[in-house]
């Protein structure tokens, strides 16, 4: 079995990265994305990158900083609400744009890793969403066909791995992950706890070490939250 394992996100990713590739980012907002392998990706300077990813961090962290580094050319996403400099680009027309309703983006990605080169659903039939796309009849209803998407380079972010690939994710952190490492020709993992081969519980693997090439235990992790809201503390009763 070839050795999975490396010491850094830039060895994780040597020989891999080129301009004008096609990379997913796993994660949801700010939580489970691979800071380690986006920040490498940035000092690369690889560009012209295509980018799909449910949305595309905020101003200067996560797929951010590859914005700031106009790195990215285009975006295959869901929700791009968080990001200032997303928006001016767009609008000033240097960033490509593809919006997905959420559920057909991570249906379009599953069917990628899946072998499935398109499919039909309900989601988007009569909206902008399905303007030049096939709508076909079933059982009296509309159906828009999606195509299923795969990506050169799958950049994901998982809770525990072990030497082979097996990969646990945690919690939100699960949100995309799983999907997307199958559906990249090249599958990059940086961890939290690399773990010792048989470790793992084989009941809670989330993804076979088979979709893995490469993983590795990441340096840091900064975990920012996207957007905190508080209350104010309840008054402890007299007593």
């Amino acid at each position: 079995m070839a050795d999975k394992v490396r010491n850094t996100a830039s060895e994780a990713l040597d020989g891999v990265l080129r301009d004008g590739m096609t990379i997913m980012a796993g994660g949801f907002g700010l939580c489970g994305i691979p800071e380690n392998l986006i920040a490498a990706i940035h000092e690369a300077g690889t560009k012209n990158l295509t980018v799909i990813s449910n949305n595309c961090g905020v101003d200067g962290f996560g797929l951010g900083i590859l914005l700031g580094g106009a790195q990215i050319k285009k975006m295959i996403s869901s929700y791009v609400g968080e990001n200032k400099l997303f928006e001016q680009l767009y609008l000033a027309g240097e960033l490509e744009l593809e919006f997905n309703p959420q559920g057909t983006l991570a249906e379009r990605i599953r069917a990628g890793g899946a072998g499935i080169p398109a499919f039909f659903t309900k989601t988007g039939v009569g909206t902008l969403v399905a303007e030049g796309k096939e709508v076909r009849e079933f059982d009296g209803e509309r159906y828009v066909m999606e195509r299923g998407l795969k990506a050169d380079l799958s950049i994901i972010k998982a809770w525990k791995g072990d030497a082979e690939g097996n990969l646990v994710y945690r919690k939100t952190a699960r949100n995309f992950n799983p999907m997307m490492a199958t559906a990249g020709a090249v599958t990059v993992a940086e961890i939290e706890q690399l773990v010792p081969v048989g470790t793992l519980d084989k009941d809670e693997i989330h993804t076979p070490g088979i979709y893995v090439d490469r993983i590795f235990q990441g340096a840091t992790f900064e975990k920012r939250i996207e957007q905190l809201t508080t209350r104010p503390r309840a008054e402890k009763e007299a007593v």
